[in-house]
């Protein structure tokens, strides 16, 4: 299940907008994107068919991760396993860098609700 099961439309627009204007590359073997979030953004919790390796840049996410809260700063990254259960909130601005392997076919396809 990718992430068009989440409630979007519930989602305050100034703090949806950032997701939407992510900026991606997708490969045959790897998705690469990075997201603008700004203080106060929370995506809610969904899960991914494939792995997530989340790399923080600059700013601080606190990740729920199956029950499990984790803070991600500046220079730090988190894997996330596939199909387990993970919300993020943004601690301050924060540029975010996920790797997704193996890649996201609904990105391939442009058809994820990132992109609608």
């Amino acid at each position: 299940m990718y992430l068009r099961h989440l409630d979007w439309d519930s989602i305050p627009v100034e703090q949806l907008s950032p997701l939407l204007t992510r900026q991606f590359i997708t490969t045959e073997n790897l998705t690469l994107a990075r997201f603008f979030l700004k203080r106060g953004c929370v995506v809610p919790s969904h899960h991914h068919p494939n792995e997530q390796l989340a790399m923080v840049l600059s700013g601080a996410l606190r990740f729920v991760v199956d029950g499990s809260e984790v803070i991600v700063r500046s220079g730090e990254s988190l894997c996330i396993p596939p199909n387990i259960p993970h919300s993020a909130e943004a601690l301050e601005d924060t540029i975010d860098i996920d790797v997704f392997c193996p890649p996201r076919q609904d990105w391939l396809n442009q058809d994820d609700a990132y992109l609608r």
